[in-house]
C-alpha cells in the first residue's frame, strides 16, 4: 500500500516543469511529452564538447526576460499580501490573494 501512495505522487517534467503523475505500471516518465524529451536531447547534444556543464540550463534572452517578469509579478503579489495583512483585510480577500500568489509561483517555476 505504501508503494502505491509514493508511486502516485505528482512530480515535474524534467524539461518544462509541468506536473505529472505516474501511471499504474511501468517506470516513471522523465518528460511529459515527446517534444519535451526532444528539446532536452537537443540541448544535451548542443553542450557536447563545450565547457558548459551538462546540467546547465540555457535560456534565450526572451525566456530569461519572461522569467524575470514572472518573478517581479510574484514579488508584487507577495507585497500586496503583506500590505493587506497590515491593513487587516478580510479573510476572503486574503484567501483570494494567497490563491493568486500560489498560481503565480507555479507559473514562475516553469523555466520554459
Amino acid at each position: 500500500m505504501s508503494e502505491t501512495s509514493t508511486h502516485k505522487r505528482p512530480y515535474a517534467c524534467a524539461w518544462c516543469g509541468r506536473q505529472m503523475v505516474d501511471s499504474e505500471t511501468g517506470r516513471r516518465r522523465k518528460y511529459c511529452k515527446r517534444s519535451c524529451r526532444q528539446r532536452a536531447y537537443e540541448q544535451r547534444t548542443l553542450l557536447e564538447g563545450t565547457a558548459i556543464p551538462g546540467d546547465a540550463l540555457i535560456l534565450s534572452a526572451a525566456e530569461a526576460e519572461a522569467l524575470g517578469d514572472r518573478l517581479f509579478e510574484l514579488r508584487c503579489a507577495a507585497e500586496d499580501i503583506r500590505t493587506a495583512l497590515a491593513e487587516n483585510a478580510d479573510q476572503a480577500s486574503l484567501t483570494s490573494m494567497a490563491d493568486e500568489l500560489v498560481r503565480m509561483a507555479d507559473e514562475a517555476e516553469r523555466l520554459r
